[in-house]
Parts: C-alpha cells; sequence; structure tokens
C-alpha cells in the first residue's frame, strides 16, 4: 500500500510540476503590478506548496514520528480495550 500512495503522490507532483512549468512563461511583468500578475504569483506559491507537500510525502520525512504515532495508538486501543473488558465484567457481576 506503501507503493501505491508514493506513485499517487509521485504523479500528483508531476501534475503539479506541469502545470506551474506552464503558467510560469505565461506572467507578465512588463505591464507593472495588477491583479492579474497578483493572481499569478500567489497561484505559483500555491503551487510551490502543493510540489513541497508530495516532495516531503515521497521523501518519507515523516516516516519515524508515522512509526511513533503508530506506536501511541497501539498503545491507547489496549487501554481501551482492557477498561472495555474490565466494565464489561462489572456488569456481568450485578
Amino acid at each position: 500500500m506503501k507503493k501505491r500512495n508514493k506513485f499517487k503522490h509521485s504523479l500528483y507532483l508531476l501534475i503539479a510540476l506541469a502545470m506551474l512549468l506552464y503558467a510560469l512563461p505565461q506572467l507578465s511583468f512588463q505591464n507593472g503590478p495588477s491583479w492579474v500578475l497578483g493572481f499569478g504569483i500567489v497561484w505559483c506559491v500555491f503551487a510551490f506548496l502543493i510540489i513541497a507537500a508530495h516532495l516531503h510525502f515521497i521523501i518519507g520525512v515523516d516516516e519515524e514520528k508515522q512509526k511513533r504515532l503508530e506506536a501511541v495508538r497501539k498503545h491507547k486501543l489496549e487501554q481501551w480495550q482492557g477498561k472495555w473488558n474490565e466494565e464489561t465484567r462489572m456488569s456481568q457481576r450485578l
């Protein structure tokens, strides 16, 4: 499943790069500041953020953090199951 996710993120990264490469030459700085130029710059900033997010996932910077979070989730689930079992035993005694 991880390979599929990495493939999906790689595909989205390539699409975002293609969109950015298409849009950058369309920006015109000759007319001075305008709403169109402002929109283009903001759009490019968002495209760079999307590219950075996908690269972050593909490179796997957060793999250690994910492992720690999964360990915490397992521990919480075990605690919840223990409480559930204890409540079930208590209710059966009544």
